[in-house]
């Protein structure tokens, strides 16, 4: 790439969100229809290398043509396409698909356990919500309110969340 563009790219990658816009504009002679920097980074740069370079050979295009009319074809089907058994779920029209379960949560069945000023609380995972003492609650939220008295995100206080940052070993 010619330096002078290296250049541009560089004082680009600093620029504010306003001034990547206007840059835009130049460019591509519209208005931009993002405010995501990183979006419109990208798209200046791929512009200015495509005016320095070359745009797309007419072989690629007509590959990018062929890719994108397949585009609609799924390779794995929707989450909630099998039911619990694997087979297939009759899909009626109209009718809401039930509520996906999140997947931060254990399989159903699983017990939470979590040690509570002393006292040691004890939850199962059920299919549609959690038991806790022999009462059904919607959320592990609703769980530690009534446990603490106090609201708290229902997954951080039985310690089902990932620590970020952290490196899988």
């Amino acid at each position: 790439m010619d330096k002078a563009i290296m250049i541009e790219v560089e004082n680009l990658r600093r620029a504010s969100v306003t001034s990547l816009q206007k840059r835009y504009r130049e460019l591509f002679h519209q208005e931009a229809r993002s405010r995501h920097r990183e979006h419109l980074f990208r798209k200046i740069v791929w512009r200015l290398q495509a005016l320095a370079e070359g745009e797309l050979s007419e072989r690629a295009r007509a590959r990018a043509r062929e890719i994108a009319h397949d585009a609609d074809l799924r390779i794995l089907a929707p989450r909630d396409f099998f039911n619990t058994s694997g087979q297939p779920v009759e899909i009626i029209p109209g009718k809401q698909s039930k509520k996906l379960n999140d997947p931060r949560l254990p399989m159903v069945g699983t017990m939470l356990r979590r040690s509570w000023k002393g006292r040691t609380i004890l939850v199962e995972v059920l299919a549609n919500g959690f038991r806790y003492e022999n009462r059904q609650f919607p959320s592990l939220s609703n769980i530690a309110l009534e446990v603490t008295g106090t609201r708290w995100n229902g997954f951080s206080f039985f310690g089902l969340v990932r620590k970020t940052g952290k490196a899988n070993a």
